[in-house]
């Protein structure tokens, strides 16, 4: 396989992404907390601007499957793929507008913390949020590890299966270390470094792009559908679904699922206890969504560009989900001779889609790490000192990591759609309802809120199988496969609804007597949660 963008831009590839991990675990060493200082650890003592806090949250909301998955389907299905990312923005949204200042009112460090405001002592509660923490994260770390040797051989021009595995051993040992190193102002550092490199380079791509076709995205959008081999269709809805039973529905269950799921995933609401008052959450979600939006622009051009320019059956020929489109796109731009300019500037595009993938995964490791020492190891331990607490903080991180290193070389060969799809369904059928009644339902009850998280969950991992993400189409995880049972792409359309009917069961199974204390202990905090109105770090 020879590399992407030739000679001269490999090389430049392989000392660009040498030197960005390279100053990035200089950075976390510089910016390491103390061996005793919690708060620097899980917090960074929310000393960042709401400018640099707004970069660092949305640099963990775009992980390198947003980049490269959801260029992927604009380059494949145009206007459905453009739906995506819109999808992908208006989640943000809805947790700027709804769940952000509650969420930084009500939490300390994890999301365990925001969930037992309103119930102290709830250890049983902070495990299941733990492993539902894990359950939801682990699916993505393994889809950014495991595309991350088929993306370096894509880049770099080689295939050998010992060197892809090799690439993603050393990217998991990097998260490892920027995770427990660091902490969250040291991944805050890596990931303000990865939007600022992202839509920098991003930007130039998406500009040139348009001037190939004289600044008019008429012209663009008209070229990709003629390019399609889909006609007008390309540019309607329902092209995505057409293999589905009914793609109507599909389409709905899919965007339901993103929108309300998205955001709500652990290393994302972990973002919000950054922030050192409600004004300063505000003013971060302001940025965060206004990058992320931003951002969406780029990948709908550069995700159009590459089908007008390339074609649709080149894009799905170099891989079946179109996840080089946003690397095909970029390289089409230059035509068939390259600059020196150029190719300084493909070099940054692989570059900020490398450190991307450092970036995504080293938060999910954070957030799967502090939920563990926090809310499993320390809640046990009634005398746990903040030196030890760290230490079990740092010991977490490589006891996600290395698991999670050895189960991306297993699944690296197959389709990882599915994963991504599993994590986004947890977040909105398990997380997004447990948040919801946990902020704003008085009458929540312990039982209704391990309900919901178990239900939701369970849900999930019982119709997931039976999608054709896993069987029984020629892009599923197992394609020789058929034991299709669930008739849509997506559980959400059945798994939400069941995560916030589980709640609602549980709490009236719990009795009018515990309903009402619940809502005499909610009542006492309402106004701290809701509005900030006081303020208690215990």
């Amino acid at each position: 396989m020879s590399p992407l963008f030739g000679d001269a831009a490999e090389t430049m590839s392989l000392v660009g992404f040498s030197a960005v991990a390279t100053v990035t675990l200089l950075l976390c060493v510089l910016t390491g907390p103390d061996r005793d200082d919690l708060d620097e650890f899980y917090t960074g003592y929310g000393s960042l601007s709401p400018m640099r806090n707004g970069l660092a949250i949305a640099g963990d909301y775009i992980s390198a499957a947003t980049v490269l998955g959801t260029s992927g389907v604009i380059a494949l299905f145009g206007y459905d793929g453009v739906v995506l990312a819109l999808s992908t923005a208006l989640s943000l949204m809805l947790l700027m507008f709804l769940l952000a200042e509650p969420l930084r009112n009500a939490g300390r460090f994890t999301m365990g913390d925001a969930l037992t405001r309103r119930m102290p002592g709830g250890r049983s509660v902070r495990i299941t949020a733990s492993a539902v923490t894990l359950a939801s994260l682990l699916p993505l770390m393994l889809v950014q590890l495991a595309g991350t040797g088929q993306l370096m051989g894509f880049i770099l021009g080689f295939s050998g299966e010992s060197m892809q595995t090799g690439c993603i051993v050393g990217v998991g040992a990097l998260m490892i270390g920027y995770a427990a190193i660091g902490g969250m102002k040291g991944t805050a550092l890596i990931q303000i470094l990865k939007i600022v490199l992202l839509l920098g380079s991003g930007l130039v791509v998406a500009a040139l792009m348009l001037h190939r076709f004289d600044w008019n995205p008429g012209a663009l959008f008209d070229a990709a559908a003629a390019n399609s081999g889909a006609g007008d269709a390309f540019l309607a809805s329902g092209l995505q679904f057409t293999g589905s039973a009914s793609p109507g529905i599909d389409m709905i269950s899919s965007h339901l699922t993103v929108v309300l799921g998205g955001a709500c995933l652990p290393h994302i609401t972990m973002r919000m206890y950054t922030a050192d008052s409600a004004r300063q959450v505000r003013r971060s979600m302001s940025w965060a969504v206004s990058g992320v939006a931003l951002f969406v622009l780029v990948i709908t051009v550069v995700g159009f560009g590459a089908t007008a320019l390339l074609g649709r059956a080149v894009v799905a020929g170099a891989d079946p989900r179109g996840n080089t489109a946003y690397l095909l796109g970029t390289r089409a731009v230059f035509g068939a001779e390259v600059s020196t300019a150029e190719t300084v500037l493909l070099t940054t595009v692989t570059t900020a889609i490398f450190l991307t993938v450092l970036a995504s995964v080293a938060g999910m490791i954070l957030a799967c790490a502090n939920s563990l020492a926090h809310d499993v190891f320390a809640a046990r331990v009634r005398e746990m000192t903040p030196r030890r607490e760290m230490l079990l903080a740092r010991l977490s991180a490589a006891a996600v990591g290395v698991p999670a290193i050895l189960l991306a070389t297993l699944v690296q060969h197959h389709s990882l759609h599915p994963l991504i799809t599993l994590s986004f369904c947890l977040g909105a059928s398990a997380i997004a309802p447990a948040l919801v009644y946990s902020l704003f339902w008085r009458r929540y009850t312990r039982t209704g809120l391990l309900a919901t998280l178990v239900g939701g969950t369970v849900s999930v991992l019982v119709l997931m199988p039976g999608t054709n993400l896993v069987s029984g189409s020629p892009v599923a995880a197992f394609p020789d496969a058929d034991f299709n049972f669930f008739p849509l792409t997506t559980t959400g359309l059945l798994s939400i609804p069941f995560g916030f009917l589980c709640g609602w069961l549980g709490t009236v199974a719990s009795g009018r007597a515990r309903a009402e204390e619940q809502r005499r202990q909610y009542e006492a905090v309402e106004g701290w949660i809701l509005a900030g109105a006081i303020r208690r770090r215990p």
